[in-house]
Formats: structure tokens, C-alpha cells, sequence
């Protein structure tokens, strides 16, 4: 491998959100250094990559996906980073080695994780993962009130990371569907602003109507109860301007449950982005079914007893070292965040949830689950509403209401919703239909290619 030349190509930067007073220089620096203790002690979510000699270090939190390819160019590899993998292809297409590039080729650095990977050559070696967040896991006191305060202040301590960084007099919205997260974010976030001195009523939430769907309804009557009403709006939209294959195509995947929430996404963040052109900042409640094992059982392989022997099951999926592990993407809401992430991304919102924070994620673990169900699923089902309930009572003194849970797309779609059962089949068609579509010019036997033993490009050079 040749000496001297820069092999680390870094189309993301350092991205952070809600971190308090950290800067990205001190990011990158922790994550060129593996400095494991550091990371520990961060707050809110960051994304960043570095180099240090010959090994490139990642690191991520849920917030912020990141990901890598690895190209062969100059006789040696060299590692590309970006936040996403149309990115990654751009960038190998125009240094003409869009001809190497696969999808599948490409790695997400999973969250609460530092990746390291040595750029040593054919055949390229293994990631090796080290671990920087440790959470407690079920050693809180089984009393629902101190589990909900605990839970509800890391949130409000989140939120209120988040919002030092929002500009004064910024307004902020946030996607409200009525459900138990979204509202208790919408009261914190006021209270967090009332404390910070700024007006509350610069947050305004917006709830998409799709015609039928329980969502809407429900948002004006708890909007109307709080007395907040003067800062709801509904967004109108047609049902048939959810489009499935344009939700594929910005989240980059193919899981139908997260193809169909990012599609309602899309059609609420567009119409939020007319009505509100210079609105930047966005609130949500992703990431609290996760955190309080929201998901029934029925709907998938997964039984009470595997979801309370793997704590992060929802938020990192099966684990690093896991067969089911996938190497193309990480695992439960550090894979699936990109329903949330992308769609704002695409209409230029910031979004934020404290529920992702991993500050919060371990007040949750730390919830002693098995003592509180006694194997019961029924009570794990009444076990969110009740902690974020007397936590909100708790820490607010406001009590909220507690509706049944319904996803996101079926609240928004109601009837319509049911046309909207796609499959993983027909999801994953369709992804690798449009990845057919841009790779038919990039590997076109006629193409211009550069070849990895081509020396006659001027190189940039570093010092080892």
C-alpha cells in the first residue's frame, strides 16, 4: 500500500445534537484516540470519524446514522464515511469507481458503539466494536411513581440540552399524534422553555389528518384539555399522497413497519414545510415504545421472556456479536431510526426526541421489569402508560391522558391504512428495482473506470 496518502474520505463530519456544551472539536478527538471515557460521559447524540495512522475509528449514538464503504484505490483501500449510502455511491462515481459500489457492500456503524477498522489491504479485516454505554439494568426500587420520575426527568433534562441550542425566539415544532410520547415531550419541551425564560407558545404542534385516522381527533380533544389548542394545527393531506416507493428511497430500507411510518412522515413534514418555509427545529416521541417495551408480542417471533433477557432489544437489536446480527445495518431503533432521521432530513428539519437519549434509555433499563410484570404481558402492555403517567404527574404536576397505543401510520391512515399492508418482499423489490436504476450507468462495461492500481491522479499526502 502506498505511503503517505490520506485514505479517509469524510463526507459526514462531526454531528452532534443535544450535547451541551461539548464541541465537535473534543468529539473527533475522543473518537481518534478511542477514548472510551469520554464518549461515556457525553450527553444527547453525535456521529463522527477519524483517523489515526493506518486505523479509522467511528463512533454513534441512535440519533445520527453513519455509515462506511471501502474502496480499492491507489493499490490500498480507501474508507469512505457518510450519513448516507446514495452519498457514499455519489462520491465513488465521481472518482470513477462507481463500478466497485454495491448497497450491500456498504456498513452501519451500530449505535452506543466505537468501530474501529485498520486499512491494511486485500482482504480487508473485521471491525473490531468497543462498547461506550453501560446502562443498569432492572435495580430500580418496583415503584412505578420514582421509576416515572426518574424516566421523565432524564427526559427533561435531555430536552433541555437540546433546546440551549436552539436559537432565541426559534420556533419549534413537534409532531403530535396525542399518544402518551408525543404528549409528554410537548409538555416538557414548555416547561423546559418557560424555564429557560422563552415564550412556550413558539412550540406548535401538527398532527397529520389523512381522512378517518384516530390520530387527529384525538390530538384536538387533549390539545383542547391542556388548553393548548391555540398551538395545534392539523395538517390535511390526501391519502394517496403517501408514497411507499419515495419512503424506500429516502430511508434506504426495506423493513415494511418502518417503509410505512416514514411515508406518513414525509407527507407530514411536507405539509408542515409549506405552511412553515424557515421552520428548522422538530421535536417527536420516537424511541419511548422502545425504551418501555411498547410492541405487542403477537406481532412478531419475539416472546416476554426474550425481550426482558436482552434489555437494548429494541433499541440495538440482538448485539454486535449476534448470528442475526446484520452487517449492511445495525439492529432495532439504532437501524430503524433512519424512519425519523432521513424524512426530516430530506425536508431540512433538525429532529430531536429525548427518548432516544441514551440518558433516558437508562432510566428505562434500570426499570425492574421482571418484578413489576411477574410474567405477565398484560401488565407489561399498561406498564408505559402508567410510568410516563405518574412520572409527568410527578415532575410536571400535570396528569396526562393515556390513550391507547396505535403506530403512527395507522393512527394518521385509519381505514386507508389497511391498503397500506406491504410486504418485506415487495419493500426489498422495490429497494433493489431503484438501485438497479443508478447502477446501470455506474457499471456499464463502457463506462470510464479507474482502476485501483492507477497512479496517474495527484494524490493528497498526510504525515504518519
Amino acid at each position: 500500500m502506498l505511503q503517505g496518502i490520506e485514505r479517509l474520505v469524510d463526507l459526514a463530519g462531526v454531528s452532534a445534537s443535544g450535547t451541551g456544551n461539548t464541541k465537535p472539536t473534543e468529539l473527533h478527538s475522543a473518537i481518534q484516540n478511542a477514548d472510551i471515557q469520554y464518549l461515556q460521559i457525553t450527553k444527547g447524540h453525535f456521529a463522527g470519524v477519524a483517523r489515526q495512522g493506518h486505523t479509522v475509528r467511528l463512533a454513534r449514538t441512535i440519533g445520527i446514522p453513519l455509515r462506511y464503504f471501502v474502496a480499492k484505490m491507489f493499490h490500498g483501500p480507501f474508507l469512505i464515511a457518510a450519513d448516507r449510502i446514495d452519498t457514499l455511491f455519489q462520491w465513488c462515481c465521481e472518482q470513477k469507481i462507481g463500478w466497485q459500489f454495491d448497497p450491500a457492500y456498504t456498513r452501519m456503524v451500530p449505535a452506543h458503539y466505537l468501530l474501529e477498522i485498520d486499512q491494511i489491504g486485500c482482504p480487508d479485516p473485521a471491525p473490531r466494536h468497543f462498547r461506550f454505554f453501560n446502562n443498569p439494568v432492572e435495580t430500580a426500587d418496583a415503584n412505578i411513581q420514582s421509576c416515572g420520575t426518574t424516566y421523565i426527568s432524564a427526559a427533561m433534562h435531555s430536552l433541555q440540552q437540546w433546546i440551549t441550542e436552539v436559537p432565541e425566539g426559534e420556533q419549534i415544532g413537534i409532531a403530535f399524534s396525542g399518544g402518551i410520547d408525543s404528549t409528554s415531550v410537548w409538555l416538557l419541551a414548555r416547561y423546559v422553555m418557560s424555564a429557560e425564560g422563552r415564550n412556550p407558545d413558539n412550540i406548535r404542534a401538527f398532527t397529520l389528518d389523512l381522512g378517518g385516522g384516530k390520530d387527529a381527533a384525538q390530538a384536538e380533544v387533549i390539545a383542547k384539555e391542556l388548553g393548548l389548542e391555540h398551538t395545534w394545527e392539523r395538517i390535511t393531506a390526501s391519502p394517496d399522497s403517501v408514497n411507499m416507493h419515495e419512503a424506500i428511497e429516502v430511508i434506504e430500507d426495506y423493513h415494511p413497519l418502518d417503509v410505512q411510518c416514514s411515508a406518513v412522515a414525509l407527507t407530514l413534514l411536507k405539509g408542515i414545510r409549506e405552511r412553515y418555509p424557515n421552520l428548522k427545529y422538530l421535536l417527536d416521541g420516537d424511541g419511548g415504545d422502545e425504551n418501555l417495551k411498547d410492541y405487542p408480542l403477537e406481532d412478531s417471533d419475539l416472546t416476554l421472556s426474550s425481550v426482558l433477557r436482552n434489555p437494548l432489544l429494541y433499541q440495538e437489536g440482538w448485539g454486535v456479536d449476534a448470528i442475526k446480527h446484520s452487517l449492511t445495518y445495525s439492529g432495532g431503533l439504532s437501524r430503524s431510526y433512519v424512519r425519523t432521521y432521513a424524512p426530516a432530513r430530506k425536508y431540512g428539519f433538525t429532529a430531536f426526541s429525548p427518548y432516544t437519549t441514551r440518558e433516558c434509555i437508562a432510566a428505562a433499563t434500570d426499570i425492574p421489569y421482571t418484578t413489576i410484570c411477574n410474567g405477565s404481558i398484560e401488565r407489561l402492555y399498561t406498564l408505559k402508560g402508567d410510568i410516563v403517567k405518574e412520572g409527568t404527574k410527578h415532575v410536571l404536576g400535570i396528569e396526562i391522558p393515556t390513550p391507547p397505543k396505535r403506530r403512527f401510520q395507522d393512527g394518521a391512515g385509519g381505514e386507508v391504512y389497511k391498503t397500506w399492508r406491504i410486504s418485506k418482499s415487495w419493500c426489498r423489490q422495490v429497494y433493489l428495482s431503484q438501485w438497479e436504476e443508478r447502477l446501470k450507468t455506474a457499471w456499464d462495461t463502457d463506462a470510464e473506470k479507474v482502476s485501483g492500481n492507477d497512479l496517474n491522479i495527484p494524490l493528497p499526502t498526510y504525515s504518519l
